[in-house]
């Protein structure tokens, strides 16, 4: 089982604000949803304490390990629709080639381990 089914989740920060004093997050995680597998919940949060680098996003699912990702940007949707894939394709969640993810693979800022 995958998904909603599992669990997959793809939270973006609904109130980081960028050096313009623009709030991308709401924005940007309507066009990942549209874009993502339906088995891939997208959910704006509110600060994920990555304020400094805005947008911060991550993801989580049961018994996989979780991601932290911040200093994501408008133009990053497709790296996060890839990122969301491989994820979602893990039995543990540990993504062993980030490269499809893009410029993404250098906004990861942490991994917190399974349950």
């Amino acid at each position: 089982m995958k998904g909603h089914d599992m669990g997959h989740k793809l939270f973006i920060c609904e109130t980081c604000a960028d050096q313009s004093g623009d709030v991308p997050g709401p924005a940007l995680a309507e066009a990942v949803r549209t874009k993502v597998t339906p088995q891939v919940e997208v959910i704006l949060t509110p600060c994920m304490n990555l304020c400094d680098a805005p947008v911060s996003l991550a993801l989580r699912a049961p018994g996989k390990m979780a991601y932290l990702f911040s200093g994501v940007e408008a133009g990053d949707v497709d790296d996060i629709v890839a990122l969301s894939q491989l994820y979602e394709n893990t039995k543990d969640g540990i993504i062993e080639d980030a490269r499809p993810a893009g410029r993404l693979r250098f906004c990861l800022k942490g991994r917190v381990p399974a349950e």
